[in-house]
């Protein structure tokens, strides 16, 4: 079989990548470096051990949207390796629209906080921002989960969690965005280059009269040796990076979970060879174990209840060394016991959903984490899959899944459809990380599949008749399937956050074995976005 659609899916997001990499564009990068400073790609590279692992969280969000003035919600977020410990970074970029926040920008940010969080690992922010972009703020401002919510989050981390939150503001830190900062352990402030302060110059002389330059109001000698707001003073950009590079080499390491991890080995299957197993049509079978012979080290996996409902492969292997259980969706046609009718690949039937529970339920006693190779077309419909108990099944599977303790880490290699979606630990129950290959495709169900819950009767009906659709209705059905193509894209999901980041066939072991190095970090319940410790009322 040729390369075909993971291949030329791969080279469109590759593309799209580096676009949205160079942020506000070459002119507004040369700008910068022409100012001394470092803009924001740099700093997070300068501030990472020099050809360390770093997985970036979010970088499609926000392209498609604002007329393509917010690549990556003007914000890098990820996790790398600062002097051999993992840690979480998030940096302003101040070429899109001067660092300032989108409704994007803050999720993006309470995204970093929570894998902080949840794996209790230190993260660092690299502030460079004007604020709240002010025709958003609706989006920005209130809510919930709108800008208090990243503060709510830094006293969480800061009182009880006893994350390590340190902070750099290396240009513009104003009005609310003040408090990021603030509210972090430890506050660098570069020489001539760096301001924080509630209001800025202008703000001040309107509310008070008072003319101020902007270095005596908040400069980095007067938050350093005046008000004390700022504990350390760099003399640039890099200086400021080392020392913060020096300052995380001497804090201590928590106790995380102690695996039994084996030298890494390589994996069976070479990852080019993915581009030639992923059939064109996604509809279309393909070998599972071929592609988990990709992934994982030796190609071995020890298989769980082999013979028992094998739409569904469990079993235990290891990606880089790290141990690793393994629930993945087989596809194709699948030959059922004897006397029984083959089954659908892709599909969970009762069955394989009893058999899924109890993996998981073991696994999370056995303090293993749990990798979802996640191709699911949904849950078995039909009397006999109701007779069977389909619904009770199914929620057995999602709770087993919603309350295992372990992390949990899911890769969509198509298909994410319908309940099984949930099931395979979708977003909406906090897998530790999310991945997508570019031919991942999100929805409720496939796009026909909708145009025949919506429009069958009348497709039914013109076909009987043996007369065209009526146009009206025709038009109705081409516009619902080109939506359902374009919302049913991975870079359609990237973009509004359903998954961390899309990466390539052939980045993704790597990519999974240092997140569960990252996950290895906390060997507490991985659940929700944080788990508060005993609480001392007196403290």
């Amino acid at each position: 079989m040729s390369e075909g659609r993971l291949h030329e899916l791969t080279d469109a997001y590759l593309a799209l990548a580096r676009r949205i990499e160079l942020g506000g564009g070459e002119e507004r990068l040369a700008r910068i470096r022409a100012q001394g400073r470092l803009p924001a790609r740099d700093r997070v590279a300068a501030l990472l051990d020099p050809g360390s692992p770093w997985f970036e969280l979010g970088l499609l969000v926000a392209y498609d949207q604002y007329d393509g003035q917010a690549p990556a919600a003007g914000v890098v977020t990820g996790l790398g390796l600062v002097e051999g410990r993992e840690v979480v970074v998030v940096a302003n970029d101040p070429t899109v629209k001067a660092g300032s926040w989108w409704p994007e920008t803050i999720r993006k940010i309470l995204r970093a906080q929570e894998v902080a969080m949840r794996q209790r690992i230190p993260i660092v922010y690299l502030v460079d921002s004007a604020g709240v972009n002010l025709p958003y703020q609706e989006g920005v401002f209130p809510g919930q989960y709108g800008a208090a919510r990243i503060f709510y989050y830094n006293s969480i981390m800061r009182r009880y969690l006893h994350v390590p939150q340190i902070a750099a503001v290396m240009g513009s830190c104003v009005a609310g965005g003040a408090y990021l900062p603030a509210l972090s352990d430890v506050i660098w402030m570069v020489d001539g280059s760096s301001f924080m302060g509630l209001g800025g110059p202008n703000l001040v002389k309107g509310a008070t009269g008072q003319s101020v330059d902007a270095e005596s109001l908040g400069g980095a000698r007067t938050h350093t040796a005046v008000s004390g707001v700022a504990h350390y003073r760099a003399a640039d950009d890099a200086d400021c990076l080392r020392q913060i590079r020096a300052y995380l080499a001497r804090l201590p390491r928590r106790a995380g979970l102690e695996s039994r991890r084996t030298g890494p080995r390589p994996a069976a299957v070479p990852a080019e060879a993915l581009h030639r197993l992923l059939p064109a049509d996604h509809r279309l079978s393909y070998d599972a174990r071929q592609l988990l012979g990709a992934l994982l080290d030796g190609g071995e996996l020890a298989e769980f209840q082999p013979d028992l409902a094998r739409e569904m492969i469990c079993g235990h292997a290891r990606v880089a060394g790290w141990p690793v259980a393994v629930i993945a969706n087989d596809r194709g046609l699948i030959k059922g016991q004897p006397g029984s009718r083959p089954r659908f690949g892709g599909i969970i039937y009762a069955e394989s959903a009893e058999k899924v529970a109890y993996f998981i339920e073991t696994a999370s006693r056995e303090r293993l984490p749990i990798l979802f190779v996640q191709d699911v077309s949904g849950f078995m419909v039909g009397p006999e899959a109701e007779q069977a108990g389909i619904i009770r099944a199914g929620a057995r599977f999602v709770e087993a899944m919603a309350t295992a303790v372990v992390p949990k880490l899911v890769l969509t290699v198509n298909h994410a459809s319908g309940a099984g979606y949930y099931a395979m630990a979708g977003q909406g129950f906090d897998p530790d990380f999310i991945l997508s290959w570019p031919t991942g495709r999100m929805a409720v169900m496939e796009g026909e599949s909708a145009v025949m819950a919506v429009h069958g009767p009348a497709i039914q009906r013109a076909q009987a008749e043996g007369k065209p659709l009526p146009a009206g209705i025709a038009e109705q059905v081409e516009a619902m399937r080109a939506d359902y193509e374009h919302q049913l894209d991975a870079r359609y999901a990237a973009a509004r956050g359903f998954v961390d980041a899309i990466v390539t066939a052939e980045e993704t072991r790597d990519q999974l074995a240092f997140l569960l190095q990252v996950c290895s970090c906390w060997d507490g319940p991985h659940l929700g976005p944080f788990i508060l410790p005993p609480l001392d009322p007196d403290r």
